[in-house]
């Protein structure tokens, strides 16, 4: 298979020249063979009786009579790219090794993704579906798994109040009036302080160490702290004298600091460094970052400052922050929601049991919309329908008292909500896909400021306004159809932006594997 591959010959001169400080200009070949194995490159080579093959810095290629490269072996894009990945990570952490040309290693790593790019994009469709297969199979047994346990500690870590509240948790602290309103806000200040510096630290710290770190930070907090904890109402409350929402508060907060210090072994940290991924994975999972992006990293801005500039200076940003922070507050009422659920009539402990239904309920729809809002490249239109759901069950409940009605609507609430929000978070990553500085920035700043919805969204739940709590489902069915209608409006303006694209690709000026997506 033919294709024009830029960077091979200019890295390969480059470290044969050994020219760490200096300007190069490569001649580059028009067409080169990319094989798959190097057997293949030596029945290519005894084609040629002109050309040599040549196993430099570790890769494989086939050079004519006069130094030009005519193929090279997949395994080969791979060893360029674990260099580059190794100057990209020296060159955002600013340990460039003495002498070392900063804007040279630059060209280096744009040249490496380019050629990577065009190795891979002239693969058939078959190649690439044995491919994708090939790699989200390890991807979903290895990574994803793991991350799914990691979030469901975290939510339960964060959400354990709204539950203890059903057993003595008021009582034991003396609790009154708006005070439990105010734990709940102040719970998620500290969440939201570390937002923006934490995605930040992620484009120079290893991912696995701070997402562990951060988790065994957050776990001893509130294993430790004593102030918030789940209810466990049963056999172990008043064991040794300490109460069962402090007994599960324990419980959690061991299994969650375990799991932290396994993450920090486990969990990978760039697709060329990932050591369950092979030599062709590795290389292909970088090929999918730049494809989806359209572009290659560009390490140019590392700086907090510059980062931030970048984002605001994108006046999405502030639609998307407005539409994040709309769904979050159109779900606060899960903080509360064992309370709703109590209005209902029954005990605590046959109302945490009635809860779990609605969650699971809410947990399938959440894999299903997520799916087809992948599947179907579609954001906007998932979230008007789901967002619609959520506004219709807060009428219901708000509107009736009927245990049966406000069951069913108790349903459609988080189902609506919370599905919605997980597609939200991917939009956002989707819309800002490169430079890295700046999508990092991007989903830290719309996470920080929408997270602030919870701050004050806990005051639209008063225990005043039990049993209907009309104030509070008004309020979530109005803030929900806002939700909708900003979806709507993110659609036109990249329908417009799309529309440009296709005229730059006309032109042949913009990336034609790019799309915003709708």
């Amino acid at each position: 298979m033919k294709i024009n591959i830029i960077s091979i010959l200019s890295l390969l001169i480059a470290s044969t020249l050994a020219m760490a400080t200096t300007r190069y200009t490569v001649p580059i070949p028009e067409e080169i063979a990319v094989l798959e194995t190097r057997q293949q490159l030596n029945d290519m080579a005894d084609q040629y009786p002109m050309g040599t093959v040549d196993d430099r810095n570790g890769g494989y290629y086939l050079l004519d009579h006069d130094g030009t490269v005519l193929a090279v072996t997949s395994d080969s894009l791979s060893e360029e790219l674990d260099a580059s990945m190794e100057e990209a990570r020296k060159l955002h952490a600013g340990n460039l090794d003495d002498g070392a040309d900063i804007e040279f290693t630059q060209t280096k790593l744009e040249n490496a993704s380019v050629a990577l790019y065009e190795a891979y994009a002239s693969k058939g469709p078959e190649w690439h579906q044995q491919m994708i297969r090939r790699l989200l199979r390890k991807v979903d047994m290895h990574l994803l798994s793991f991350l799914v346990v990691m979030y469901l500690l975290n939510f339960l870590d964060r959400n354990n109040l709204s539950q203890a509240r059903l057993g003595t948790l008021e009582k034991d602290l003396g609790m009154t009036g708006t005070d439990f309103n105010l734990a709940t806000s102040i719970l998620f200040v500290g969440y939201l302080l570390m937002q923006l510096p934490s995605n930040l630290l992620l484009t120079r710290v290893k991912p696995s160490w701070l997402l562990g770190g951060a988790m065994a930070i957050c776990s001893l907090a509130n294993a430790f702290g004593g102030l918030i904890g789940a209810g466990v109402l049963g056999n172990l409350n008043g064991v040794h004298g300490i109460a069962g929402w402090r007994w599960l508060f324990i419980i959690e907060g061991s299994i969650t600091v375990g799991v932290s210090l396994f993450s920090t072994v486990f969990l990978p940290n760039y697709p060329a460094t990932t050591s369950w991924l092979d030599e062709t994975e590795q290389a292909y999972a970088q090929w999918r970052l730049i494809n989806d992006a359209g572009e290659a990293d560009d390490t140019n801005a590392v700086s907090i400052k510059d980062a931030l500039a970048m984002v605001f200076r994108d006046r999405r940003i502030y639609l998307f922050i407005l539409l994040q922070h709309s769904s979050l507050l159109s779900q606060t009422f899960q903080y509360f929601f064992p309370t709703i659920v109590k209005t209902l009539g029954y005990g605590s402990i046959e109302t945490l049991l009635i809860t779990a239904p609605v969650w699971i309920a809410t947990f399938l729809v959440s894999l299903l919309v997520t799916w087809t809002s992948g599947r179907t490249n579609d954001r906007s239109w998932h979230i008007m329908g789901l967002m619609t759901v959520s506004a219709v069950g807060c009428i219901i409940c708000t509107a009736t008292t009927n245990i049966g009605a406000r069951f069913f609507a108790m349903f459609l609430m988080p189902m609506g909500a919370v599905s919605a929000y997980q597609i939200i978070i991917a939009w956002v990553a989707n819309s800002f896909p490169r430079p890295l500085v700046k999508r990092s920035a991007a989903i830290a700043t719309a996470n920080m400021i929408g997270n602030t919805a919870t701050i004050y969204g806990s005051y639209m739940w008063p225990s005043s306004s039990g049993l209907r709590y009309v104030p509070g489902g008004s309020a979530t069915a109005v803030v929900a159809v806002l939700v909708a209608v900003l979806a709507w409006v993110i659609r036109m303006v990249h329908s417009r932006m799309n529309k440009r694209l296709e005229e730059e690709r006309e032109h042949e000026v913009g990336n034609p594997g790019f799309r915003y997506i709708l």
